[in-house]
């Protein structure tokens, strides 16, 4: 049995799919072969009708005659018998003995009766064929094929899934009338990719719905990389698939105000309303400044900065990291910087150190708990934490605090103590990333993703306390979030670089070191200019 994937559009996919085999293109008996074809069909993003889309997808299952099988990972079951698991065992202890080729490994897979039957000749030698595709493209991804350590974990979850959802509808079908059809929704992990293409490959019909734009076909081999693909014009988080149907319906005139408003403000546009990115994730690009472009830079909005991009649910928001060193010899423009700077509506002065709390707590279990299958930390893994202490905050807000938490992590820019190994470091920084000041979370709470970046001003005269290492971890953790950073030290002693790995910073020597030097405020005359100045630019 050799199948076809057919070339389809968005007004036949869905005719092409209640049509029999024996009736679809492509479909012929050929000497020992037959020859069938397939739909396969992918759905990425959501239309601006989003309440249109969900009782679509209600329909689909519940009410139109499509015979469609959903899956997700919500509705996929999980359960395997011990005989089952015992078997896959087994064959895994040979394969680890022996290092098998992988036409024998599914030999033995064969043999240990997990591979899926069925009554028509042709159909039981595709389910095995598609068993080695799908090892093959295992093999060929992962580092050590079939050695890898998730070749376990793969392995019993395409097994169960299959025996579970597919083992007695397929046992008796005729591929000349049909195969199943299935209804993927959502996101999907690595076990969902190489099940899905499992089932592409033994020959079953496939509908793929993405809301957030995740494309796992897109990563398979050429034939199915090149089947049908509709992008609609929004990318969201996956909503639990509906089990009833929604009773708001859109006005025309709505669906038009959405429709010019998408146009208007779609990724990369450049043209963004206010809050418009707040369920994105931000990650940071630290600008490298001259001492002279860092207060203009520091002053302009995100999106008008260079390398603000906005692309597939993330914002790069090109910020500021500095330290400056000394005081110069003009000093009333010294002042008129620091002062302008820290008086920003979105700013915070911090001139008493240390400014954070160590964390005592042993976090090695939570940290441990909260690795993905990579090794990486998972962000909502993360959220669902019981020790997670921001609740409160904005799910996007959230979200975005999780994954600064994980790439501050996988790549530690912090000096490791003496004999401190690589995974303690990263434990220490997981805890010390749960402690953030209220003061610093009601800044990260104004920042518009978009708009004006919230401005950490740090003044170590060292009259008023040492930075301490904790400080620092909570430093890279902003920066990670894309936060503007200014440090000044003017005696020019090592504060940060005690901590931080020193390319992460611009660093500026100014011409005068100066010990003891207290914190110059702004007259009150000059702060009731500057306030008033900023309301003017804002309309207030």
């Amino acid at each position: 049995m050799k199948t076809h994937i057919l070339k389809v559009t968005n007004e036949n996919w869905s005719s092409q799919l209640t049509k029999p085999n024996h009736e679809r293109e492509r479909y012929r008996e050929e000497q020992q072969t037959l020859h069938v074809g397939q739909i396969v069909a992918r759905f990425l993003g959501v239309p601006l009708d989003e309440d249109e889309y969900y009782n679509r997808l209600f329909d689909l299952i519940h009410t139109e005659n499509a015979e469609l099988l959903l899956l997700s990972d919500e509705h996929l079951d999980k359960s395997i018998n011990n005989q089952q698991f015992q078997a896959i065992q087994k064959v895994l202890n040979i394969n680890r003995e022996q290092d098998l080729s992988i036409n024998r490994f599914a030999a033995f897979l064969d043999g240990e009766q997990l591979l899926l039957k069925s009554s028509s000749p042709s159909l039981h030698r595709k389910m095995r064929e598609a068993m080695i595709s799908m090892l093959k493209l295992f093999s060929e991804n992962e580092p050590g094929g079939l050695k890898n350590q998730d070749i376990r974990r793969v392995l019993v979850d395409v097994i169960k899934w299959s025996a579970n959802h597919l083992g007695t509808e397929l046992k008796d079908i005729d591929p000349k009338m049909g195969m199943p059809k299935i209804l993927w929704y959502g996101n999907g992990k690595k076990s969902h990719y190489y099940f899905l293409y499992y089932l592409i490959q033994i020959g079953c019909d496939i509908l793929y719905f993405s809301p957030s734009g995740e494309d796992l076909p897109a990563k398979m081999d050429p034939e199915v990389q090149e089947s049908f693909v509709h992008h609609y014009p929004e990318k969201k988080k996956p909503e639990p698939f509906p089990k009833e149907k929604r009773r708001r319906s859109s006005t025309v005139a709505y669906r038009a105000s959405r429709e010019i408003e998408t146009m208007l403000n779609h990724e990369g546009s450049g043209l963004y309303k206010p809050w418009q990115l707040r369920e994105y994730t931000p990650t940071s690009v630290t600008l490298k400044t001259t001492y002279d472009e860092l207060f203009i830079l520091i002053k302009e909005k995100a999106m008008i900065r260079p390398n603000f991009e906005v692309k597939d649910g993330r914002v790069m928001i090109p910020s500021v990291f500095s330290k400056i060193q000394g005081v110069s010899k003009n000093r009333k423009e010294y002042w008129d910087r620091i002062q302008t700077i820290s008086q920003y509506e979105v700013s915070l002065l911090i001139r008493r150190f240390p400014f954070t709390n160590s964390v005592n707590n042993d976090f090695r279990f939570h940290y441990r708990n909260a690795l993905d299958s990579e090794g990486k930390l998972d962000p909502e893994k993360i959220i669902a934490g019981h020790y997670w202490k921001y609740q409160q905050l904005p799910g996007g807000l959230q979200s975005g605090i999780a994954m600064a938490i994980r790439n501050m992590c996988e790549r530690p820019r912090l000096k490791p103590l003496s004999s401190e190994s690589e995974e303690e470091l990263k434990i220490y920084l997981f805890g010390q990333s749960l402690q953030i000041p209220p003061s610093i979370l009601k800044l990260m709470q104004q920042f518009d993703y978009s708009q004006d970046v919230p401005k950490i001003i740090l003044y170590n005269n060292e009259l008023n306390g040492t930075m301490v290492r904790s400080d620092a971890a909570l430093l890279l953790l902003l920066n990670q979030f894309g936060l503007d950073i200014v440090l000044y030290n003017p005696p020019g002693h090592n504060d940060i670089e005690n901590f931080i790995e020193e390319d992460l910073y611009d660093v500026h020597w100014l011409e005068d070191v100066v010990f003891e030097q207290e914190f110059k405020k702004p007259s009150f005359l000059k702060k009731v200019l500057f306030q008033g100045l900023l309301k003017n630019l804002k309309g207030d």
